[in-house]
C-alpha cells in the first residue's frame, strides 16, 4: 500500500489567528476601537430594520431590500467581530478547524449575498427611474419576497460547493493563520496537498457571485444615467439623482475596498496593508452603510421623527 506524502504527519485539529499585534497597549486600544465600531454597526442596522418595519410609509421595495442588507450587515460582522475582539483582548487566538471553516463558510455566503442584494437593488432603482409609470406593477411585493431569498439561498449554496473542498483538504502544519479571521487564501494555503482543484473551483464561484452582480450593477446605472440626462429640468435630474446617490455610494465603496483587497500582492511584505483593506470590508462598511442610507433620506429622518415624537404607554396613563 502506497502511503501519501502527508499521510506521516499529524494532522491539526486547530489553527492560530495571528490577529495584529503582540504590544498589550496598542490592543487594548484597538480592542476598544473595534468594539465601539462593533456597537455602531449593530445598533445603526437594527434602528433601521425597526424603522422599516414600524413605519407605514417605508413598506416599499427598496426598504424591504434596505432591511435585507441591514440584517445581513449584523450577521457578517457578528460572525468576525466578537473572535477578533477575544483574540485581542483574552489572546484566545485559537480556533478549532470546524469552527474555522464554519467561520469562512458564512463569511464567504454572506459577503457573496451581500453583492447579489446590491444588483437587486440597483434593479430597483433602474425601474424606479427608467419605468416609473410600469414600477408598481413590474417591482411588486411577490417578486420582492421571491428576489431577496433567492440572493440568500443561491450564495449560500455556491459557498457550500467551495466548503465542502476545503474541508476535505488536509492541514499538517504550520497552523498559524496571519489573519484577524478565517478567510479562504490563508487557510488553503496551510493545506499539505495539492490545491488547484479547490482554488479554481472557488475562484469560479466567487466570481460568478461578485462579477456578475458587478456587471448588472453598471448595466442599470448605465441606462439610469441616460434616462437622469435626458430630464429636461435641473431640479428634476438632482430629485432623480437623489434617489438612487446612497445605493451608488454603498456600492462604491462596498467593491472599491473589496477590489483593492483581493489585489493587494501576497507577499509578506503586503499582509498588514491586506489585514488593514479587510478591515474595511467588514467594520467600516456595515459601519457606514446605515449612516449613508439615512443621512440625506427624507423617509428615514421622517420616520424617525415620528418614533421620537411617540411618547411611551407608560406616560399617556
Amino acid at each position: 500500500m502506497v502511503m501519501l506524502p502527508w499521510e506521516n504527519q499529524t494532522t491539526i485539529v486547530e489553527f492560530v489567528l495571528r490577529g495584529f499585534s503582540s504590544n498589550r497597549q496598542l490592543n487594548i486600544f484597538l480592542f476598544i476601537t473595534f468594539f465601539a465600531f462593533y456597537v455602531l454597526i449593530i445598533s445603526g442596522n437594527i434602528l433601521v430594520v425597526l424603522l422599516v418595519l414600524f413605519s407605514q410609509h417605508l413598506h416599499t421595495p427598496m426598504y424591504f431590500f434596505l432591511v435585507n442588507l441591514s440584517f445581513l450587515e449584523i450577521c457578517y460582522t457578528s460572525n468576525i467581530v466578537p473572535k477578533m475582539l477575544l483574540i485581542i483582548i483574552a489572546e484566545q487566538k485559537t480556533i478549532s478547524v470546524a469552527g474555522c471553516l464554519a467561520q469562512f463558510y458564512f463569511f464567504g455566503s454572506l459577503a457573496a449575498t451581500e453583492c447579489l442584494l446590491l444588483a437587486v437593488m440597483s434593479y430597483d432603482r433602474y425601474l424606479a427611474i427608467c419605468q416609473p409609470l410600469r414600477y408598481p406593477i413590474l417591482m411588486t411585493g411577490p417578486l420582492c419576497v421571491r428576489l431577496a431569498p433567492s440572493s440568500w439561498l443561491c450564495c449560500f449554496l455556491l459557498t457550500a460547493i467551495t466548503m465542502v473542498l476545503l474541508s476535505t483538504l488536509p492541514f499538517c502544519g504550520p497552523n498559524e493563520i496571519d489573519h484577524f479571521f478565517c478567510d479562504f487564501t490563508p487557510l488553503v494555503h496551510l493545506s499539505c496537498v495539492d490545491t488547484s482543484l479547490t482554488e479554481t473551483i472557488a475562484f469560479a464561484t466567487s466570481s460568478a457571485v461578485t462579477l456578475v452582480p458587478f456587471l448588472l450593477i453598471a448595466a442599470s446605472y448605465s441606462c439610469i444615467l441616460v434616462a437622469i440626462l435626458r430630464i429636461p429640468s435641473g431640479t428634476g435630474r438632482r430629485k432623480a439623482f437623489s434617489t438612487c446617490s446612497s445605493h451608488l455610494t454603498v456600492v462604491t465603496v462596498f467593491y472599491g475596498t473589496l477590489i483593492a483587497t483581493y489585489l493587494v500582492p501576497s507577499a509578506n511584505s503586503s499582509r498588514l496593508l491586506r489585514k488593514g483593506f479587510s478591515l474595511l470590508y467588514t467594520i467600516l462598511t456595515p459601519m457606514f452603510n446605515p449612516i449613508i442610507y439615512s443621512l440625506r433620506n427624507r423617509d428615514i429622518h421622517e420616520a424617525l421623527k415620528m418614533c421620537l415624537s411617540k411618547k411611551p404607554a407608560f406616560l399617556l396613563s
